[in-house]
């Protein structure tokens, strides 16, 4: 993983150290769980509990074992008497891996549900600032119908709960442990061991696995992380559209000492924004390698592994650092509302075409020649620098149809947001 997208936290997390301490976890509870059900004497039982591993021990026994789990248990034998003999009994290689892999991915999952909760409030707060602030609304990248900045974070905060949902679920599929043995069968492990050992790691059990649990698991798993990334490039790509110099309706928050270009010394970029697309395409690229992973020959292969090593760290380590950077992006955004009310009045009124359009067929005209009058009187405008309204008021047809005052009313920026609480009622922002 590059160091640079990697927190701490997540370093300690995804450490050689914390995998076969997570291996010990497992193997612990597995000899817990034979204990239970006496199959190991109390005796060997009260040794095993002090059963412990120098890392160095793996990594050498490993040069010649070239396999990372009997390297592990004969680098934790080493520091055990004639009980070692029950140490790992039973098990495969992979009911240590795979479990433990929960175990660590639990960890992982508690911090980005953290997160994803504090990118929604953050989503929530703006959404509220903001659900009245008239912003250009914006079709095919031009100019449509006014709306708020805030019905856009509205949007994103609705978006938000469904990915946070999917997400949970997700991870609550790949919280699992299996213990069944070579193939799957339990031919060499009671049943009860893995119950047990699942019960007292706090983790799901599975109902059937091979040698491995299945990966769909963690093909939807990593399809949640990568849509939750996509979401959050989403939200950077408007934020980057606003940001432009002829728009500048909003603006990332720029430290002290901050530079945006070696060259040019006034520049100021959306580079978190551009930071998130770019991270959004490696994740999913981890997706369409989840997916393949689901494809393993007859009761296992190994073609998942090193796939996995890779990308389960930098994919829950990418979103981890996402949702950390951009939730700060936006905590410190920078919203020019009188910018905004600028780019409305570019178009001339144009906007105000359609409040017209309806007007003139509710008060009798077909729609084909409502349309056909008012696209060409807004053609007009495009060679000139007369505002709608006044283009209006001169037609023989508006003033067949409307006296000034409602006339007027036409052109009131109120209309746009009538609706608006009615939205946020829907998503959650206001009480009913």
């Amino acid at each position: 993983m590059n160091e640079r997208y990697q927190s701490d936290e997540f370093k300690k997390i995804f450490s050689l150290k914390s995998r076969y301490q997570s291996f010990l976890k497992v193997e612990l509870a597995a000899i817990r769980a034979y204990h239970q059900l006496a199959l190991i004497n109390e005796f060997d039982y009260h040794k095993l509990q002090k059963a412990h591993f120098k890392l160095s021990d793996v990594l050498e026994l490993e040069k010649q074992t070239k396999h990372d789990v009997v390297a592990f248990t004969r680098a934790v034998s080493l520091n055990l008497g004639p009980e070692k003999r029950f140490f790992h009994y039973g098990l495969t290689s992979t009911d240590v891996v795979d479990t433990a892999l929960a175990l660590i991915l639990k960890r992982v999952n508690k911090i980005l549900l953290r997160k994803m909760n504090e990118f929604e409030e953050v989503l929530k707060e703006i959404a509220l600032e903001h659900q009245f602030t008239p912003i250009m609304g914006r079709t095919h990248g031009m100019h449509a119908d006014i709306t708020t900045f805030g019905l856009k974070f509205a949007l994103y905060y609705d978006e938000l709960k469904r990915h946070k949902k999917s997400f949970i679920d997700a991870a609550s599929g790949i919280e699992v442990g299996k213990v069944s043995g070579a193939v799957g069968n339990y031919a060499n492990v009671d049943p009860r061991v893995q119950e047990l050992v699942c019960k007292y790691l706090r983790i799901h059990s599975a109902n059937i696995s091979t040698q491995v649990l299945q990966r769909d698991r963690h093909a939807r798993y990593i399809t949640s992380i990568s849509m939750f990334g996509s979401f959050i490039e989403k939200i950077s790509t408007e934020i980057r559209h606003l940001s432009r110099t002829e728009i500048r309706e909003v603006e990332e928050g720029f430290s002290k000492h901050q530079k945006g270009s070696s060259a040019m010394p006034y520049k100021k970029n959306p580079i978190a924004s551009e930071n998130m697309a770019g991270l959004s395409r490696v994740l999913r690229g981890y997706m369409l390698t989840s997916h393949e992973n689901m494809n393993l020959w007859h009761e296992r292969d190994i073609s998942h592994s090193s796939a996995e090593r890779i990308i389960l760290e930098d994919a829950t380590s990418l979103l981890d650092y996402m949702l950390e950077r951009y939730t700060n992006v936006l905590r410190n955004l920078n919203v020019f509302k009188e910018q905004m009310l600028k780019n409305i009045e570019l178009n001339q009124g144009l906007c105000f075409a359609q409040r017209i359009l309806h007007e003139l067929i509710d008060k009798g005209m077909s729609r084909e020649s409502a349309y056909d009058f008012i696209q060409e009187q807004t053609f007009k405008l495009r060679t000139s620098n007369m505002h709608l309204k006044d283009q209006m008021i001169q037609q023989e047809i508006i003033r067949q149809y409307f006296d000034p005052e409602i006339f007027d009313e036409l052109f009131n920026m109120n209309f746009y947001f009538k609706k608006v609480d009615y939205i946020y009622q829907k998503v959650g922002l206001m009480k009913g």
